[in-house]
């Protein structure tokens, strides 16, 4: 006989769970209990919607789902904006909660809520088990559902009681991942359609891919000299350096690439949804009838003529597609290779730093020493907010699973990132970017880098003001500002009381010695960069959108 919580412990065990992140609570002491016994290491985290970050990024770099538990009420509503994450940017995730005991229910007992409900629509399944002879069955069920077809986030319930009952419950088995492969005959097909092609080019999105098949895809196009793009913050698909590089497209794109994308007579979709920002709200592929002959590669059927109507659908994981395209020849040497090449040398252009900004710190400079000392594995964590524009623009990815940053679009995500990161890759350098808007939403989380001896660092460019919304408000309510403006802490002396480094950056000349500092230092490190609020994008200032709006 076995209890609810100890079962729970051993179906994360038997689908090969090492860590599992958590805030905790008193409606699953239980589950903390079988945990003291089990091999399985526990992260105890500062908030729930830290906690469940971290776990969308250790499913977001590994594939396989990141592990979370809070406790019922405010820790739940807490995690939602993990699960949200986790489900825009199709990462696979379980987050479990404590539920109140059952004999309780609906009756809105102390923090009670109906989480099938409420996270019903952020979730792809939200369950709850009350019976814990079920136990196996559905947390297993939950890895499936959790990377199956497009990959997301799974909720289950866990009411007290049934966590300390006890049942007679068949061992639990590791769940078995379902891969779909394309077809022969979709295959020849795509052939004959690339063959025919004068500008084709492949946008690379998604999830389900594998350090493997990134390799793989980018050998096929080397092969038919294909221009390659990567989707809004999945850069890490393809070496930036390779080629066949055209560059990202993402928000505010290369203008010549968007217009290679537009001019193209066959695009590639492998992997991603490609949704209303790396679309260019819907006008790169129009929606639901592109310009171009889609091909579109995807993992989940449903996906597939969901937004876009393709020419060809292809039913297969991203990983299974790239193994199989690879070993696809081309009739002749494709005519588009000086096209190919011309889009690199365009995206190599538009991913220099430049050497000069407003202000006394330049982010050109402090981009171009970062690329200069940091090594290919190097990995790069970020939320929301217009710094994130030096990471897309200027840094140059050379491998999978070395970012870690929302499509969704969250703020909050770089640091619980981080940490999550450099536990999974501890020999990595790990890098986490945050505005100063954005480090507040869950900078206590570096309070867990210091606890766990995690020496991220993390840089906080500080402009004083929610910049990405002054941009907008600026554009569109020139010089009416409302809302926008920050009083910050000192970001430094804050990393020296949680016990960490702090690092001051107010000239640009400051930057190299304070990184090699904080690097040194063996410390979580926060390097604060004082930015002029001026400095809003790479090339145009505040006052340049308010005048020239």
């Amino acid at each position: 006989m076995r209890t609810g919580g100890q079962l729970i412990v051993d179906a994360l065990e038997a689908n090969g769970i090492d860590r599992i992140f958590c805030v905790p609570g008193e409606s699953y002491l239980a589950v903390l209990d079988a945990l003291h016994d089990s091999e399985i290491k526990t992260v105890v985290c500062r908030q729930e919607g830290g906690a469940a970050m971290m776990a969308d990024c250790e499913g977001r770099l590994t594939g396989k789902p990141g592990i979370c538990f809070v406790t019922r009420g405010p820790g739940a509503t807490n995690a939602s904006a993990g699960v949200h994450i986790a489900m825009q940017d199709s990462i696979p995730m379980i987050l479990f909660i404590g539920q109140v005991a059952s004999h309780a229910r609906e009756r809105e007992a102390f923090q009670e809520v109906d989480y099938r409900a409420f996270f019903g629509p952020i979730a792809k399944w939200a369950t709850e088990i009350d019976d814990p002879a079920r136990v196996p069955e559905i947390v297993t069920r939950a890895f499936a559902v959790a990377t199956s077809g497009r990959p997301g986030p799974v909720v289950i319930s866990l009411p007290e009681d049934m966590l300390t009952a006890e049942a007679d419950a068949p061992a639990p088995r590791r769940f078995t991942p379902v891969t779909t492969r394309p077809g022969h005959v979709e295959m020849e097909k795509l052939s004959e359609l690339l063959n025919n092609a004068k500008r084709p080019f492949a946008i690379l999105g998604g999830t389900r891919w594998d350090e493997a098949s990134v390799s793989a895809f980018q050998r096929a196009a080397e092969e038919w000299a294909l221009p390659v793009g990567c989707s809004f913050r999945r850069q890490m698909l393809f070496d930036h350096l390779h080629p066949c590089y055209a560059g990202d497209v993402g928000i505010g794109p290369n203008p010549k690439l968007a217009t290679a994308i537009k001019e193209s007579d066959l695009v590639l979709l492998i992997g991603g949804r490609f949704g209303e920002m790396p679309s260019s709200d819907y006008t790169l592929l129009k929606s639901p009838y592109p310009d171009q002959t889609l091909v579109h590669v995807h993992a989940d059927a449903e996906e597939l003529g969901r937004v876009y109507r393709p020419d060809l659908a292809i039913h297969s994981t991203p990983a299974a597609f790239a193994t199989e395209f690879a070993r696809t020849k081309p009739h002749a040497v494709p005519s588009w290779e000086p096209r190919t090449e011309e889009l690199h040398a365009n995206y190599l252009d538009w991913s220099t730093p430049p050497a000069s900004g407003p202000g006394a710190v330049q982010m050109g400079p402090i981009m171009q020493h970062l690329e200069d000392v940091l090594s290919d594995d190097a990995i790069f964590t970020n939320g929301a907010g217009n710094y994130a524009t030096w990471i897309h623009r200027f840094h140059r990815f050379r491998r999978f699973a070395t970012q870690g940053a929302p499509t969704s679009g969250s703020m909050g995500y770089g640091v619980p990132a981080a940490v999550s990161a450099k536990l999974r890759f501890p020999e990595r350098d790990v890098i986490a970017f945050a505005g100063d808007g954005c480090f507040m939403m869950n900078g206590q989380e570096f309070a867990t880098a210091v606890q766990y001896d995690l020496p991220i660092i993390v840089f906080v460019v500080n402009n004083g003001i929610y910049g990405t919304i002054r941009m907008h408000q600026e554009r569109e309510y020139p010089g009416r500002v409302s809302g926008t403006d920050l009083r910050n802490p000192d970001f430094a002396a804050l990393a020296r009381a949680y016990g960490g480094h702090g690092e001051t950056v107010t000239e640009t000349a400051q930057f190299p010695d304070a990184f090699k500092r904080a690097r040194e230092s063996g410390k979580p490190a926060i390097i604060e960069i004082q930015l002029d609020p001026e400095a809003i994008t790479p090339v145009k200032t505040l006052t340049d959108i308010r005048e020239k709006r």
